[in-house]
């Protein structure tokens, strides 16, 4: 099986901003392009933080009215380096939690999930900035044919991997819902197919209505009863 890479899936046109880009310039940015985040690189292009609307919306919230009406919004609740902040280099959170362009659409979900951000700067070997990975890119594997999924469920894991013949057992995929039906070799396949089929990108559920010849799971036990699997067996 090959899984998609954040490389494959990332956008490469980025937009970025140099550490002394002003306030009003970012957020103008920001709308003109559509986008919520904007990774802040270095003079060797290298990632160094991102700014997002929410460190924008931080420092306008640190401000308070004239007449102090809004006490709760005094500084104090605010990081004050942060609010004081009026370029991109003091607004921007950091280090930039970053991904490589090799990496599996797992690992960049874990990393999102690590660093509690929706977007992933991604760097080369050099660590300079090559393109973004965003929660909405990740997805895209889920949006994946149903005739792209069996193909590689059969091929890849069905026949390649496991080497079950294909007349022996077919993968339905309806809405990327995987059904597997017919016989295998051994009962400990079973779990095997299934776990391997959930980890073809692009499958959000796997059940299986598989028989099997030999129960090389419970043959050990001194009375097993033959199970109504076991009686493919010749």
């Amino acid at each position: 099986m090959r899984h998609r890479t954040v490389g494959e899936l990332m956008t490469t046109d980025v937009v970025n901003v140099r550490q002394d880009m002003g306030f009003a310039d970012i957020a103008k940015l920001l709308a003109e392009h559509g986008i919520t985040a904007v990774p802040v690189v270095d003079d060797a292009d290298r990632p160094v933080g991102v700014v997002s609307e929410a460190d924008l919306l931080r420092k306008e919230a640190a401000r308070l009215d004239a007449d102090w009406l809004l006490p709760t919004l005094h500084p104090q609740h605010v990081g004050r380096d942060k609010a004081e902040a009026t370029t991109a280099e003091g607004l921007m959170t950091s280090p930039a939690v970053t991904a490589r362009p090799e990496w599996t659409v797992v690992e960049a979900a874990r990393a999102m999930e690590r660093g509690g951000v929706k977007r992933l700067p991604v760097v080369d070997a050099a660590g300079r900035l090559i393109g973004v990975i965003s929660r909405a890119d990740l997805l895209r594997v889920f949006l994946r044919g149903d005739r792209a999924i069996r193909e590689e469920i059969t091929g890849d894991v069905l026949i390649r991997a496991l080497g079950i013949p294909p007349d022996a057992v077919t993968a339905h995929v309806v809405d990327s819902r995987v059904t597997l039906r017919g016989v295998v070799e051994r009962r400990s396949m079973i779990p095997v197919a299934v776990r391997l089929c959930r980890a073809v990108d692009g499958v959000v559920e796997v059940s299986e209505h598989l028989e099997y010849r030999v129960d090389d799971v419970d043959s050990q036990a001194p009375d097993a009863t033959p199970s109504r699997r076991d009686r493919l067996a010749p």
